[in-house]
């Protein structure tokens, strides 16, 4: 694998994205890739549910292998987050994001992924995104899940394109898609 520069461009955003499956390796990729910023804030974006004990353990795992001097965030509203913070972040995970909107109609959906896209790209500090792969086999039979699969499949390709790097992880292995991929004219 080819170091990472994490030199900060002045005036460009510098986002590294991490797309893959469930247990893929995509969230312990990111922790590698930005395991030497000290002053990193990880976001935890999703609600806290201390009542489901699966997702406590999940959680519990993620905790244990962040470094102890990452500042944690825990929250659903990412865009409030990414206007307060202006140093090095980790987002684990986009679908958070989703989730957070997923009762929208689709035009205030819309304003929503432009005001998400407009925030990432003008961070000046280096941003790592995690992002869930769905809908590679199963449709879901409920109107939600597809409204789901649909937005992620959406705002990741948007993501995709504002990102210095993209990076797959698959079966515990990652990829960098950059360098063996063709952006898929729209």
């Amino acid at each position: 694998m080819n170091e990472i520069d994490l030199s900060i461009r002045d005036n460009f955003s510098h986002i590294i994205f991490i797309t893959g499956g469930t247990k893929s390796g995509k969230s312990e990729f990111a922790e590698h890739l930005a395991k030497e910023i000290k002053t990193l804030s990880y976001i935890a974006l999703s609600e806290k549910n201390i009542d489901d004990k699966e997702w406590q353990v999940k959680i519990n795992l993620h905790q244990k292998r962040r470094p102890k001097d990452w500042k944690l965030i825990e929250t659903t509203d990412l865009l409030k987050t990414l206007n307060k913070e202006d140093g090095p972040l980790l987002i684990d995970s986009i679908g958070g994001f989703i989730m957070e909107n997923i009762g929208k109609e689709h035009k205030e959906w819309l304003a929503k992924m432009d005001s998400l896209i407009s925030n990432l790209i003008k961070r000046k500090s280096i941003t790592f995104i995690v992002g869930e792969q769905v809908g590679w086999s199963l449709v879901s039979e409920y109107k939600i899940g597809n409204i789901y699969i649909e937005r992620i499949g959406e705002l990741q390709k948007r993501i995709t394109r504002i990102s210095e790097e993209n990076w797959l992880a698959i079966n515990g292995r990652a990829i960098k898609i950059d360098d063996i991929s063709l952006e898929i004219p729209t």
